[in-house]
């Protein structure tokens, strides 16, 4: 199971190397990995059907709560199986879409990542590892929308799908610290057996609201939604895998994940419920006043989205399994529509479907693969599609509906209906016209995806007791905690939800053909989209901006002694205050008994510290500092520390030569600081050395117990293996410290490194290669 979900990110490694082997061939190459997979996962399909899960555990911070362990039960099945089926085709579509393009390596190297980090997040039972990879999710995420990177569009369209779904995510790991310290245990399928105490607590609200902010921006739902089609920047394999079948049904997978612990609660049904239905109707809207095929299929993302999230919120089991019915539904057909989007643009050079007609003979199997997903889009019957918008229906017209969602649902439907016609059947059908490239046929490796998707969303329709039993009671029974039966049927008879789809599809139809006259009378409400939440977002990210750069401009004078004067101001400040509200003594009776040559020593070293300060050349400065430190080395070695002294004695030769090279040609020292300058630095100097001073000598007129020195002496060696305790404290207890500063010091060299081959190679190019 490790190796099913890291096997993406070990693949990404050698992305580029075989896509320069590869090329065009690349696609069908990395598709072997989801086909695997897909086999790999489907031999556990009859054991979870039966009520078993398989749970898979390894040690990776046991100290800390948080293991590798991954949970296979009927609900992730359904997810991995999606993540994988739908990443197969899109591989092999990618391979030709992006055939050509010199980054294509780049590319699966991000796409691969991503689909590791997706089926981590859907395998995951640890909440902190669910984390990291929900994580991962948004960083791969990031590099694909961004892959253009070119293109300004696409580079903010990234950062601000990483802002959004960041931000999200520190919510929800927040949430998911509180649930862990309340349930007792970061373990999914162990805190839903104190589920009861969850939602009995007092931190209830505060939970579920952090959680739902992580899901609710990952899914695109109102006010998040503006990042999804905004995100439509993106290459189309990009848009099909993350925005209609992966990555925006992460935050769908962790409301249905998170059921168990959280739902059965007013609060859970009043806040899930109104933000599906308002998602539902808002995506509905603005996918018809619109007329690029990608944004007009993201907004019905964004409403299928909502409404995936209003099923899951009602506590009627009915909407839970039709919320499932719909979710593969809406991936199959979809996914398609996102692939014949991207083929239309590739083979002619535009995606707006007012300058698209006629395509039919050019490209008939994405024709006809466009036209079987937009027939189950707009639900007819036999499609999948129809199936799960009966079950909705049912749901609206039940127990657990009201007027409100009945009526959010039917707009849905009607626009549903309309972009399906617009998008699935307008541009292949009518005359042909003058695009910005002579179309030609596309490949095989572009219509497979489509044909397999749109026609997987038929025959399932026609034969829905084909995912009945195998997945979507399984996954319904995870989401419940309990089996559920329900017969998956795609003729219900005549009844009233079936009257109500047949008139949205009516509606629909007519507000296809008056499709522009709705627009031109809509153009007033248009204009309110640019006061909307991505204009709350664009002004957040100004103003933050705008707070930089005025924080920038006060502290950073580019004068390093004004920093330095700012870091010492701050410490008196701080230390001084702590030190004032404190009983503390200095008990200087104490040093009374110090030997003569320790006094002097001290005494050596302070008169070279004021040689330091008043010397009137280079050389003769860098030698008093040199003798401070030695006399510190001293000090190390008279108090029992000689590996500190050895390290004080080279660290202090190696400075003074070296110095002493480097400073050797300079000019001497001038003064250019007039004095009221030096006496302000004198003061802060002699203040910041006495709050040290008495800091030090309070600290160390202390007398507690040393709990860290049994502690470190019991556990260096058998912990760390360690004899020397310091070393094993800076190399071991401090590895996180010590890390850091490995990484400061990496990164300042690969910055110098950058620096020096961009100037290589500018001068390079005009012949100047010093």
């Amino acid at each position: 199971m490790l190796f099913a979900v890291l096997s993406g990110f070990l693949i990404a490694l050698l992305a580029p190397s075989i896509c320069r082997l590869l090329r065009q061939w690349s696609g069908w190459f990395f598709a072997l990995l989801p086909l695997a997979l897909i086999i790999y996962f489907s031999g556990f399909v009859a054991r979870i059907a039966n009520g078993e899960s398989v749970l898979f555990s390894y040690r990776w911070l046991p100290a800390l709560g948080v293991n590798l362990t991954f949970n296979l039960d009927g609900l992730s099945l359904l997810f991995a199986l999606l993540i994988t089926s739908v990443g197969a085709l899109v591989f092999i579509y990618s391979g030709s879409y992006l055939g050509r393009n010199p980054e294509l390596g780049r590319f699966f190297a991000y796409i691969l990542m991503f689909m590791g980090s997706m089926l981590g997040v859907v395998l995951a039972d640890n909440a902190i590892v669910l984390f990291v990879f929900w994580e991962l999710t948004s960083l791969s995420s990031y590099f694909l929308i961004g892959f253009e990177h070119e293109r300004a569009a696409a580079r903010s369209a990234a950062l601000q799908a990483l802002l959004v779904t960041g931000l999200g995510g520190l919510a929800l790991l927040a949430g998911f610290l509180l649930l862990g310290g309340i349930g007792g245990s970061l373990e999914i399928s162990r805190l839903s057996s104190n589920a009861g105490l969850i939602r009995s607590h007092e931190l209830y609200l505060p939970i579920l609201l952090l959680i739902l902010a992580g899901a609710f921006t990952k899914s695109a739902q109102t006010p998040f939604h503006f990042w999804l089609p905004n995100a439509m920047e993106a290459p189309a394999p990009v848009s099909t895998y993350l925005h209609s079948a992966t990555m925006v049904k992460a935050g769908i997978y962790l409301l249905a994940r998170l059921s168990p612990i959280l739902a059965g609660t007013a609060m859970w049904e009043y806040l899930i419920t109104p933000v599906g239905a308002v998602t539902m109707v808002v995506g509905a809207y603005l996918a018809l006043v619109h007329t690029d095929m990608k944004r007009m299929l993201a907004y019905t993302t964004v409403s299928a989205l909502g409404l995936i999230v209003m099923m899951l919120g009602i506590e009627v089991s009915l909407s839970t399994q039709a919320a499932m019915v719909f979710l593969m539904a809406h991936a199959f057909y979809k996914g398609a529509l996102f692939l014949v989007a991207g083929a239309v643009d590739h083979e002619t050079g535009t995606r707006d479907v007012e300058l698209l007609g006629g395509l039919f003979r050019t490209m008939p199997f994405v024709a006809i693969a466009a036209m079987l997903a937009a027939l189950s889009s707009a639900g007819v019957p036999p499609h999948l599609g129809f199936v799960g918008k009966e079950l909705i229906y049912k749901v609206a017209f039940g127990k657990g509906g009201n007027e409100f969602m009945l009526a959010a649902v039917f707009v849905a439907n009607v626009s549903f209906v309309t972009v399906a016609g617009i998008v699935g059947f307008r541009p292949f059908l009518g005359r042909s016209r003058e695009f910005p490239k002579i179309p030609h046929k596309p490949s095989p490796a572009m219509w497979l995806g489509p044909f397999v998707l749109a026609g997987l969303g038929l025959v399932i329709g026609a034969e829905p007791g084909l995912i009945e039993n195998w997945l979507i009671a399984p996954a319904t029974a995870v989401i419940e905690g309990r089996p559920v039966e329900y017969e998956l049927k795609l003729w219900h008879g005549f009844h009233s939800s079936l009257l109500l789809s047949v008139l949205a599809f009516l509606i629909g139809i007519v507000l296809f053909f008056g499709w522009n006259k709705f627009r031109r009378a809509s153009s007033y409400l248009i204009s309110s989209e640019k006061w909307g939440p991505a204009r709350w977002y664009s002004l957040l990210l100004d103003g933050l901006s705008a707070t930089a750069r005025g924080t920038t401009k006060m502290l950073h004078s580019g004068h390093l002694h004004i920093y330095l004067l700012i870091i010492i101001c701050t410490t008196i400040g701080l230390v001084a205050t702590s030190l004032f509200r404190q009983k503390w003594s200095l008990d200087l009776w104490r040093w009374s008994n110090a030997y003569a040559y320790e006094l002097v020593l001290a005494a050596l070293i302070v008169a070279a510290a004021v040689a330091v300060v008043k010397a009137e050349s280079l050389i003769a400065a860098v030698l008093s500092l040199g003798v401070v430190g030695y006399g510190v080395a001293l000090i190390f070695l008279l108090f029992s520390a000689p590996d500190l002294a050895m390290t004080q004695f080279a660290i202090e030769s190696l400075s003074v030569v070296l110095l002493a090279l480097v400073l050797f040609r300079l000019p001497e020292i001038e003064s250019y600081s007039k004095a009221p300058a030096k006496i302000r630095d004198a003061l802060a100097a002699l203040a910041f050395g006495g709050v040290m001073t008495v800091l030090v000598l309070s600290v160390t007129s202390m007398q507690k117990e040393a709990r860290l020195l049994s502690y470190f002496a019991a556990h260096s060696y058998l912990d760390a293996k360690g004899h020397n305790i310091v070393n094993v404290i800076l190399v071991d207890f401090r590895g996180f410290d010590t890390m850091g500063e490995i990484t400061v010091l990496s990164v300042a060299a690969i910055g110098v490194y950058s620096l020096l081959k961009l100037y290589l190679k500018k001068n390079g190019k005009h012949g100047d290669n010093r």
